[in-house]
């Protein structure tokens, strides 16, 4: 397909060099429908014609990029943003108005097409306003880069020290933040099983017992896609229990006894 490209940055230069290398994109292509220096022209291009992708540089006279992406996500059909600038400490802000991806200064080639990819991707599978990336993913930075990992990827998060561990089925993630800032957050979704540890809800696969060499005899947790168990606190082993004997998880008419027998020797689901 061809994905129709508006052009926004305060230099002349920056937009022509931007027209070459779309130009130069394949798997998706792009057209160019239109430049502008600032939000007021971008704004009235995109009321006279609707794209799907807005190349936007941030630091511009006047309303700045990440101001201007509020406003366009206001628009009746909006389109998806991709920010282009020499600025990469902005990326996280940038993200915050979900934007699909973030660019730096000089831009190369395959990078520029990447980011079309990723653009053609939502304009295949979402119809209306585009969606709202900020809750449905964390945002992780890890040597220079910015990437989002999909919450319905994550099984754990766990905090060290002053980081939180990020755990897919894959690998890990470091996450500068707070583990309890991403329980308020995300409590629909994550339970907590330990004072440094939330759960994916979705993930429990069993409750067992457990020998740690340093608390001694306990519970301990076992997540779908990893090997790994994470041991449960006595405070929160009630909880956990709850949620996987729950009624949304247990068939009607379970013998109560045999409740009972999973809760004192292993709960599996």
């Amino acid at each position: 397909m061809m994905l129709t490209v508006l052009v926004v940055d305060d230099e002349a230069l920056a937009r022509a060099r931007l027209r070459t290398l779309l130009g130069d994109c394949v798997g998706p292509s792009a057209e160019v429908i239109g430049e502008a220096a600032n939000a007021v022209q971008a704004m009235a291009a995109l009321q006279h014609q609707p794209c799907d992708l807005v190349l936007l540089d941030i630091h511009m006279p006047g309303t700045d990029g990440v101001a201007l992406a509020g406003s366009m996500a206001r628009l009746p059909s909006p389109p998806s943003v991709v920010f282009v600038t020499a600025h990469a400490e902005h990326a996280v802000q940038a993200f915050e108005v979900s934007a699909v991806d973030y660019l730096t200064k000089p831009v190369r080639l395959e990078r520029l097409q990447q980011a079309l990819q990723k653009v053609e991707r939502i304009v295949h599978t979402v119809k209306g306003p585009a969606p709202d990336l900020t809750e449905k993913t964390l945002i992780i930075q890890d040597r220079g880069r910015t990437e989002r990992v999909p919450l319905a990827e994550v099984l754990y998060l766990k905090a060290e020290l002053k980081y939180v561990t990020v755990r897919t089925a894959s690998r890990s993630y470091i996450l500068d933040g707070s583990l309890n800032d991403l329980e308020d957050r995300y409590a629909h979704q994550f339970m907590r099983i330990h004072r440094n540890a939330l759960i994916a809800r979705r993930a429990i696969r069993t409750l067992e017992k457990h020998f740690d060499p340093e608390e001694g005899e306990g519970w301990a947790v076992r997540l779908t896609g990893i090997d790994e168990v994470l041991a449960v606190s006595r405070r929160q082993l009630s909880a956990v229990r709850e949620a996987i004997l729950g009624a949304q998880r247990i068939k009607p008419g379970i013998d109560s006894r045999l409740m009972e027998i999973a809760k004192a020797r292993k709960i599996e689901i």
